[in-house]
């Protein structure tokens, strides 16, 4: 049976992985499948840094602002629907093009990996939940360090549901959740992928790049739209987004904006190289350096070049779905 035909683009934050993916749509007869854990809900399209309405015009996108901030959601959750998605795009010869941050989302769908196989316990992980409260986060990760040391250096000790749900399944099961990852992975999930990367060769740009949109975003007005969205009730995984829980002790008085403003942009920096990391360990990202090449125009190039010499691109491209080259889709 022939793969069926998967383009990504990971990257870290702030690196460009939208304008690219909207730019290889038009290019390659393509649609989005946002792989942000963050832009998956509505209502927070400052601190997620939201596809904007040109971007949206110019390229369909899926599974970006379908939840309400209340809800929690998993990885499991959305490899399902993401899995669903892209069946559907094969099926009207459509490339889907998985976008996003979220290298742990990115990896379940390219390898296919089997959640539903994980059991779950609603005692155990209520409490989980009462110890993460009362003995903090860290504890947590401690735990799963020792229980799990191959997932814990890759969650954060501050997603706390993650490390709770890896807590869960090795405990339930005598082995360690990454183990159960390994051995449910199928290894290319059933597609033929073209997996790229965006990052940067100097690290300084990197960090001036981030704060740029930092200050941005606060002239958009995320003070305004972190202070709506815990008023509505902002669920766990919501709440966690980066801009919001360092802007929340400003709301409450107990810090100054800068001080808030400051921390947002080192813990922004922090998570992009946490996504960097993450990035690296998976030899099937190419990746491109944002600050050499000479103009956007010519990055995507090279990204629709990579897409079209890769077994995605010929099954793509021998398909009477996408446009001969050069001619692009409209």
């Amino acid at each position: 049976m022939q793969k069926k035909p998967l383009a990504v683009v990971g990257g870290a934050t702030a690196s460009g992985k939208t304008a690219l993916a909207v730019e290889l749509c038009r290019r390659l007869g393509g649609e989005i499948v946002s792989a942000d854990s963050m832009q998956i809900y509505r209502g927070m399209p400052i601190a997620t840094a939201a596809p904007s309405p040109e971007e949206l015009a110019a390229a369909r996108h899926h599974l970006a602002g379908i939840l309400e901030v209340g809800e929690t959601f998993s990885v499991a959750d959305w490899a399902a629907l993401a899995r669903e998605c892209v069946l559907k795009l094969h099926e009207g010869g459509i490339l889907p093009i998985a976008a996003g941050g979220t290298g742990l989302y990115l990896s379940a769908l390219m390898d296919g990996t089997d959640f539903e196989s994980f059991p779950g316990d609603t005692a155990l992980r209520g409490e989980l939940e009462r110890r993460a409260r009362e003995e903090g986060s860290a504890a947590l990760h401690e735990d799963l360090r020792r229980l799990d040391p191959v997932l814990a250096e890759r969650l954060h000790p501050n997603n706390v549901g993650r490390v709770i749900r890896a807590l869960e399944v090795t405990l339930l099961t005598g082995m360690p959740m990454s183990e159960h990852q390994r051995r449910a992975s199928a290894g290319d999930g059933g597609y033929a992928v073209c997996a790229l990367a965006l990052g940067f060769r100097d690290r300084a740009a990197m960090w001036r790049r981030i704060d740029r949109r930092v200050d941005a975003m606060l002239e958009a007005g995320l003070v305004e739209e972190a202070r709506a969205v815990y008023e509505r009730g902002a669920g766990r995984t919501a709440a966690a987004a980066i801009g919001y829980k360092e802007l929340l002790p400003y709301l409450r008085g107990e810090c100054t904006l800068e001080e808030a403003v400051s921390l947002i942009k080192l813990r922004t920096r922090q998570y992009a190289k946490r996504q960097l990391t993450w990035l690296r360990r998976d030899k099937r990202y190419h990746w491109l350096w944002v600050d050499e090449f000479t103009s956007f125009s010519a990055l995507a190039d090279e990204a629709e070049r990579l897409i079209r010499e890769s077994e995605a691109g010929k099954i793509h491209l021998s398909t009477n779905f996408c446009r001969p080259e050069g001619q692009g889709v409209v």
